[in-house]
C-alpha cells in the first residue's frame, strides 16, 4: 500500500482498505482512464505534481471521478461519474446506494 494511502487510513480513522490503482489500469478496465492533453501536462509540471511519479509510468492518465458500489459477489450495483472533478455524489446519495446494494444480499 502507497504511503499517502496509509497516511490517510490513519488521518482519517478509516475502518477500510483504499483502492490503489498505480498506472490506471483498473480505471481503463471500467473505462473511466483519461489522458491529460500537453497543455494540462504544462499546467501539472507547474505544480508540485509529479503525475508520472505517481503513477509509476508516463502515460499522464488520471481516472474520471467515479463512484461504484459492488457487492460482495463482485456485482456492481450502482454507478456514477463525471469527468468534472467538482461534481461529486452527496453522501446521502452514496448511503442510498450502500443500502440497496446491501437489500441484494
Amino acid at each position: 500500500m502507497p504511503e499517502h494511502s496509509r497516511e490517510l487510513i490513519h488521518r482519517r480513522n478509516l475502518t477500510f482498505e483504499i483502492l490503489t490503482d498505480r498506472r490506471n489500469e483498473l480505471a481503463e478496465q471500467f473505462g473511466i482512464r483519461w489522458q491529460l492533453p500537453e497543455y494540462l501536462r504544462e499546467v501539472y509540471r507547474a505544480f508540485p505534481l509529479d503525475l508520472p511519479g505517481f503513477n509509476g509510468d508516463d502515460s499522464w492518465t488520471v481516472p474520471i471521478p467515479s463512484r461504484f458500489i459492488i457487492d460482495p459477489q463482485g456485482i456492481i450495483r450502482s454507478v456514477q461519474s463525471d469527468p468534472d472533478y467538482t461534481t461529486r455524489p452527496e453522501p446521502e446519495e452514496t448511503l442510498d446506494a450502500l443500502r440497496s446494494a446491501t437489500a441484494h444480499r
